[in-house]
């Protein structure tokens, strides 16, 4: 189906390494002046992010499942800051490809920890992207399914984005794996966990997004987010979400003219995107607003990166069908181009 809004793409270079805290200074005499550091939230600036030194470790397989259409299926585990994450691993049937099989990292977007299944939601988006042949890591984000450690939520918190990083760093342990071929898929919250993960390593070579949302944080105050799922109840017990209260009480609501919340902005450090990204969200979506895209999208453009932006006039939160073949198409073209 042709998009309503034009497809847009754009080829750029990767620019110099810029930590824009108070304007748009030169990264050599940035780093000159030494980074500004903050009391309350220093953990969730992309230059202290960057500072991190984010290890995986070996892969373990806890369970074999019942095979797919043409791939295996595993339970499978990996530590992240000393949690134990466990996942859905697919590894296509066959010998590996010289090089090894590409590989994405599928991160999930908010489910209440508490009604969490790995392997359960997200069916058909795994099916469709291991049929394709790319192994598939669909990690349960920490505090999980039997994933340990707290849920954090991934928008004021590094701690999601630290578990994916991890996941790609142990993808890269595995022979049958192409460690230079490893991208990210994100839905939802996941966005702002694919697109912070995108500015601070080097090593995934491509993301894609889904309905995507909370990329200058500003738009965060702009949009909000209406999901359902999210009540007061559920929120109340993932700490980074009472931690929210705490940085607006210090720094106030999200205004990128603010040192600290121009310092966590993704979009206001996008010059260290290498990588190219693929947009896709539904004009209907009635959870995260599209104008969350749209602004992420004017972003990319004015720093000239290479991007891919997709409108659907239907589909949803989820981008569902009729709309869903055509978004997983063309993800899938996508991940077969840049990995």
């Amino acid at each position: 189906m042709t998009p309503s809004f034009p497809t847009l793409f754009l080829r750029g270079l990767a620019m110099m390494l810029v930590l824009a805290i108070t304007g748009m200074t030169p990264a050599g005499d940035l780093l000159a002046q030494g980074p500004t550091t903050f009391e309350i939230g220093e953990e969730l600036t992309i230059a202290a992010l960057l500072q991190r030194e984010i290890t995986g470790s070996e892969i373990t397989i806890e369970e074999t499942l019942p095979a797919g259409a043409s791939y295996h299926r595993y339970i499978a585990s990996y530590l992240s800051e000393g949690n134990r994450i466990y996942g859905l691993l697919t590894v296509p049937f066959g010998n590996a490809p010289y090089g090894g099989f590409k590989a994405i990292v599928f991160n999930h977007g908010f489910i209440p920890p508490a009604s969490y299944r790995t392997t359960e939601r997200y069916v058909a988006y795994v099916d469709a992207l291991a049929r394709a042949g790319f192994v598939v890591f669909k990690i349960d984000l920490r505090g999980h399914g039997n994933s340990e450690g707290e849920p954090a939520g991934s928008y004021f918190s590094p701690a999601y984005t630290i578990d994916a990083i991890a996941a790609l760093k142990s993808l890269q342990t595995l022979d049958f794996v192409d460690p230079q071929g490893i991208g990210m898929w994100g839905h939802s919250m996941a966005g702002n966990l694919v697109l912070r993960a995108m500015l601070i390593e080097p090593a995934i070579q491509a993301g894609v997004i889904w309905a995507g949302a909370v990329y200058s944080y500003d738009d965060f105050s702009k949009y909000a987010i209406s999901d359902p799922s999210a009540t007061r109840d559920v929120l109340e017990r993932i700490p980074a979400f009472r931690r929210s209260r705490e940085l607006f009480e210090t720094y106030g609501r999200p205004n990128t003219e603010e040192p600290f919340w121009r310092a966590v902005s993704l979009t206001a450090n996008i010059d260290l995107l290498s990588a190219p990204l693929q947009i896709h969200h539904a004009a209907n979506d009635d959870v995260v607003n599209i104008g969350y895209s749209y602004d992420l999208i004017r972003a990319l453009a004015d720093h000239n990166k290479v991007y891919e932006f997709y409108e659907y006039e239907g589909g949803g939160h989820n981008i569902e069908s009729p709309y869903f073949e055509e978004a997983m198409r063309r993800t899938i073209l996508f991940f077969q181009r840049t990995l």
